[in-house]
């Protein structure tokens, strides 16, 4: 049976701790791995004292069942911590709180905060109230009698007032009993004002205290920080030197001025979705998310992305590697465009990006970016999509059929792995004779991003570009668009078979931009004359 509660952690960083360095470990390190367990934390919030006193920082994560916190699952997080957090959790006074849930009493316009965007959360106020009773048979009941009979249904009248839950001492925790109180307020509330005060001035509350309350001890915090599973922090990464850098099996930082997150979250079904965040450090900075061709990992987007950081210092990057890339979830299933979309999506939501500035997408990662625009208009400003087909065909799909059995064979010699061979030709098929030619590095490095991806993965990876046709939803199109393509993708068919469907998109149709000298892969080809294209959009 689930014993709901919540983990209520109280921070005070010692002196000699920086800011900057305590922020960026709890908000890239300690919090997202908790968020990595939704079956014990269903969210994590981070509050900052408003009542001048200390301890300022309060971490408070609500936990399905508190029997989860004396599982391994849970223990092994402190048995194991890195070295980065054990020499700054050494730095900080900590005081962790076990409390069970009692009851919840919530405005009909209340929405959890981890549910809100960034800027409709935070400056949430939230107020703290633990009292301790006298050793007299019937206090707590007595207390619990009035708090929900009089004292909450008067705070419901408070305006601002959105939610109010009561805890008491887990028994986990042990030791005294403490009756808590959570309050919470919209940023602009009526804390203080005559309907508060009248909450405060009953006979009913001057007999409960008089009678039965020891101590009370009131906080006021404001809300400043919501975790997701996905470490997003580079404003205090950027602020940090050198030897702040981060490793573990999971997650690599890169600090100071040009700060870089690697990391990953897991999506719905288990599979696990690498990413990288870079560029503009403000967190509320517009986002532009990069989607990959099938075969390829993100750094496909190196040599683009190094041009945008410097022409558009505006904006926050995104990159991940898409499903099929790496090992998908057992048992594995075909992908589809609609999965692939739900992928973004998922990552979106992990790190609490509400809306994408700009998502750019290559091949399957073209039509993923086209889907996407389709089904999650709200979360798009504008997409480009390049070198991609709104409709599979039968020869296309017996084609992706052909190369599935190449990739599980053996390669040319007999020795190696198919995908050695798959590698070769898929990157002579999809490069213009220029680069071939001219770019040997270009190339090269092609093969061997090609060479490494996961064999099954591609297998069910490539099936979304099996049976799918967006030629008429395309025309309910709602998001502008982009579309971009080498003049050499297919011996120059692709640039045909794009001019005859960008004028399906939406009301006014999509610009389509042909990029000279390049193939299926122009931004990695010729990444100056891809951004040259499309700087004006974007």
């Amino acid at each position: 049976m689930a014993d709901p509660g919540m983990l209520y952690v109280t921070m005070q960083p010692q002196p000699g701790l920086s800011l900057d360095q305590f922020h960026e470990w709890y908000n890239n390190e300690h919090g997202p791995t908790r968020l990595r367990l939704p079956q014990i934390f269903s969210n994590g919030l981070r509050y900052r004292a408003t009542d001048g006193l200390e301890p300022i920082f309060l971490a408070a994560y609500d936990v399905t069942s508190m029997s989860h916190l004396e599982t391994p699952t849970y223990t092994s997080l402190r048995a194991n911590r890195s070295d980065r957090e054990a020499g700054t959790i050494g730095q900080v006074d900590v005081r962790r709180y076990f409390f069970d849930h009692v009851s919840t009493l919530a405005s009909p316009n209340f929405v959890p905060p981890e549910q809100l965007t960034d800027d409709e959360a935070e400056g949430r106020v939230l107020v703290y109230v633990a009292v301790t009773l006298k050793d007299i048979a019937g206090a707590e009941e007595a207390v619990a009698k009035w708090y929900e009979e009089e004292h909450i249904p008067m705070l419901s009248k408070v305006p601002g007032w959105l939610r109010t839950r009561r805890l008491r001492t887990s028994k986990l925790d042990g030791g005294r009993l403490e009756m808590v109180s959570l309050h919470e307020y919209t940023k602009v509330n009526g804390l203080g004002g005559p309907e508060h005060k009248a909450s405060m001035d009953t006979p009913w509350r001057t007999e409960v205290f008089d009678k039965y309350i020891a101590d009370k001890a009131r906080r006021t915090y404001e809300l400043f920080y919501v975790f997701g599973p996905g470490p997003r922090d580079l404003s205090s990464l950027s602020r940090l030197p050198p030897a702040a850098a981060f490793q573990d099996a999971t997650t690599t930082t890169v600090p100071g001025p040009d700060s870089v997150i690697s990391s990953y979250v897991t999506g719905p079904d288990g599979l696990r979705i690498p990413y990288r965040l870079e560029g503009n450090k403000d967190p509320k900075a517009p986002t532009v998310a990069f989607c990959n061709s099938l075969l390829t990992s993100l750094h496909m987007w190196d040599a683009l992305v190094g041009i945008l950081k410097v022409a558009r210092p505006d904006l926050r990057i995104l990159r991940y590697d898409t499903r099929g890339r790496h090992s998908i979830p057992s048992p594995p299933v075909p992908a589809t465009l609609d999965l692939v979309s739900d992928d973004l999506a998922s990552l979106l939501s992990a790190l609490r990006i509400p809306r994408l500035h700009t998502l750019i997408g290559v091949s399957m990662g073209g039509a993923t970016t086209l889907k996407f625009a389709l089904k999650y208009p709200s979360k798009l400003g504008k997409f480009i999509a390049c070198d991609f087909n709104v409709a599979s065909s039968d020869a296309n799909t017996a084609a992706w059929k052909d190369r599935i059995a190449v990739a599980e064979g053996v390669d040319e010699d007999g020795t190696g792995p198919g995908i050695n061979k798959l590698a070769k030709v898929t990157v002579e098929r999809w490069f213009h004779p220029h680069t071939l030619a001219e770019k040997k590095d270009v190339s090269q490095a092609m093969v061997d991003m090609v060479a490494a991806n996961d064999v099954e993965g591609f297998r069910y990876g490539c099936q979304a570009l099996w049976n799918y046709n967006m030629r008429e939803e395309m025309k309910t199109a709602a998001v502008p668009g982009l579309f971009v393509v080498g003049d050499g993708d297919g011996k120059g068919a692709l640039v045909k078979a794009m001019e005859s469907f960008k004028d399906l998109l939406g009301e006014k149709g999509a610009e389509l931009k042909v990029v000279p000298q390049a193939g299926h892969l122009p931004m990695n080809e010729s990444p100056q004359d891809f951004w040259d294209a499309i700087k004006d959009f974007l």
